[in-house]
Order: C-alpha cells, then sequence, then structure tokens
C-alpha cells in the first residue's frame, strides 16, 4: 500500500506538534512517501552504536543521528507570516498548482 501525498517537501521549515521534541523547528531532510514519514534537522536525535568496518571506512563507537518522525506530528511553517499553518493548494494562471498558506494566503513553493 503506497502512502499518501504528503503536503511537506524537502527543504521545507516545519514545526514539532507532538513527543518529546516539541515546539522544535527545523529543515526536512529527507521525505518517505511510503512510510508517511519525515526525517527533520535536530529532531528526534537518536544515538546508534556502530561497529568498525575498515572495508567500507566506518569508525566504531557512538553516532547520533536523527530518526524518522509519522509525518502528521509536524506542520510546516510559512515562510511570509512565520507561522505554523495548513496548506492549501491553488492554481496560477500559468497552469502550475502551488501550495499556499491557510492563514496569510501568501504562496508557499517558490
Amino acid at each position: 500500500m503506497a502512502g499518501l501525498q504528503s503536503p511537506i517537501k524537502k527543504n521545507d521549515q516545519v514545526l514539532v506538534l507532538a513527543g518529546r521534541d516539541r515546539g522544535k523547528k527545523g529543515r526536512v531532510l529527507v521525505v518517505e512517501p511510503a512510510k508517511n514519514r519525515v526525517i527533520v534537522e535536530g529532531v528526534n536525535v537518536i544515538k546508534k552504536h556502530t561497529k568498525p568496518n575498515p572495508q567500507k571506512n566506518v569508525k566504531g563507537g557512538i553516532v547520533e543521528r536523527e530518526s524518522a518522525l509519522y509525518v502528521s506530528k509536524v506542520q510546516l511553517v510559512c515562510p511570509q507570516c512565520n507561522a505554523a499553518t495548513r496548506i492549501g493548494h491553488q492554481l496560477l494562471e500559468d497552469g502550475r498548482k502551488v501550495r499556499v498558506c491557510r492563514k496569510c494566503k501568501g504562496v508557499v513553493d517558490r
């Protein structure tokens, strides 16, 4: 079963709504639409114990990295009004379909 299309895209600024990192803002690094998950910079950081592997040039030790969050736990931050908002869609005169902020009606896509 394929995941639903998310209004969140790579490099979007998002606000975390739930979990231990509630209230943090960060940039989306990876979107996994099949799993309905996103990886946000500096949010949901876990410690992963790695074994050294000389063939892959990997040092052993404890590595901190971001883990995936469920997409419903984040909300897009509008770049114009700087508020967490839901996303609407709009067709422009030139035929493009863009995402718009529900609060200020500004275009989110560049």
